[in-house]
């Protein structure tokens, strides 16, 4: 898809226009006229679906971290470029040297000014013409800014586009196979049985066969994808219920079902994922990526369930909000903080996480255990079917 943009549109028109206003007004602060271009940015975005985070941050070995004017993000919050603004009085040359040094990223950034932009893609700067005083130089950047993938970024479109039709087919014989292993293989009943036993008092008396049944298929749908990202091998070991879950499964490897096998048309897939969260920069990016992930996933893999049983996290802007405001009551009703040793915090269904791990993030430091604790998300896939994520 390339980007629908002519040097006569509105869009570039109103660009201009902005940066004649600024001029008149006598304002050529950094801070001022880069909204100019970041409101250009962010409207070419919505072509893509895509949205320009301002100020975003980016973790870098060792601690460090910088933060960019901007980052394009999509549903999947896969970032597909960056740009970086000086104003006229900076020395673009100088700063670009500058920031990356800093360790800023080289595979599709811009680096611009009011009368300047370089393009760098791919580790190379491009060789496009440095004047964007032109629209038709202006348009040019932004084409070529906006029709660069990475590779990873075209297997995950290709990957997202042909396996999401294909996601119930593909549960559905899982239940095939369930259902089967029902008339004629012991071991799987005695399994299963005992199972939904376990499930019905740790979680819920009234649970169904069905809704465990449900929460079986997707475990096994989903535990590469979080075992890999996480690179957590362990976590089917470490949960009681995934354990129990592996048990119910091993009746059926044993016998006639080979895991791999069955799963390896999802095989494209499942590396379209773990490439794209590869790039993460941090555990919240990681977080994030697959939390969207795993609602499209498991929307796909069974739209009823998911609206009956909330399969949607809660949005992150929404999490956010709910720890602040307890904090904020723990202070004025109680003269307490999150960080405080008598405060007790609980999260019976941790779900995909969000709201345990954004606790932890307001938690003072120096109030954390220095052992690093196991990835809630990780532990994910044994109990969201049948519970509402934080």
């Amino acid at each position: 898809m390339e980007l629908n943009l002519k040097p006569s549109s509105a869009k570039v028109r109103d660009y201009y226009n902005a940066l004649n206003q600024y001029g008149q007004l006598n304002i050529s602060h950094e801070t001022a006229v880069r909204e100019a271009f970041g409101s250009l940015l962010d409207t070419c975005a919505k072509q893509f679906k895509w949205k320009l985070v301002h100020e975003f941050p980016i973790s870098l070995p060792k601690s460090k971290r910088i933060i960019v004017d901007g980052a394009l993000l999509d549903a999947f919050t896969i970032k597909h470029g960056y740009w970086e603004a000086k104003d006229l009085k900076d020395k673009l040359e100088n700063e670009i040297k500058k920031k990356l040094e800093l360790g800023y990223p080289r595979d599709n950034i811009i680096f611009q000014s009011p009368e300047r932009a370089i393009l760098y893609q791919n580790g190379v700067r491009q060789g496009l013409n440095e004047d964007i005083t032109s629209g038709e130089n202006l348009v040019e950047l932004l084409k070529r800014f906006f029709s660069y993938r990475k590779p990873e970024h075209e297997e995950w479109e290709r990957a997202v586009e042909e396996f999401t039709p294909r996601i119930p087919d593909i549960a559905a014989g899982v239940k095939e196979i369930l259902d089967k292993e029902r008339k004629k293989n012991r071991d799987f009943v005695a399994a299963f049985t005992s199972f939904v036993e376990l499930c019905r008092q740790a979680i819920n008396p009234n649970l169904s066969e069905e809704a465990v049944e449900t929460m079986l298929i997707q475990h096994l749908l989903t535990e590469r994808i979080f075992r890999n990202v996480f690179k957590n091998p362990e976590f089917t070991q470490r949960n009681i219920i995934a354990v129990e879950i592996e048990k119910v499964i091993k009746t059926i490897t044993d016998k006639r079902f080979s895991r791999d096998e069955f799963l390896k048309d999802l095989d494209y897939f499942y590396r379209a994922i773990e490439d794209n969260a590869r790039n993460a920069t941090d555990f919240s990016e990681k977080q994030s990526f697959l939390n969207t992930v795993y609602e499209r996933f498991f929307q796909g893999f069974s739209p009823k369930q998911a609206d009956t049983h909330g399969i949607v996290y809660t949005p992150q802007p929404i999490v956010n909000f709910m720890v602040r405001s307890v904090e904020e009551i723990l202070k004025k009703e109680f003269g307490k903080s999150l960080s405080d040793k008598e405060v007790h915090i609980l999260d019976p269904f941790v779900g995909t996480g969000n709201f345990i791990v954004r606790v932890m993030q307001e938690i003072r430091k120096t109030a954390l255990l220095t052992s690093t604790p196991t990835s809630c998300i990780a532990m994910k896939s044994c109990c969201c079917p049948i519970t509402s994520p934080a």
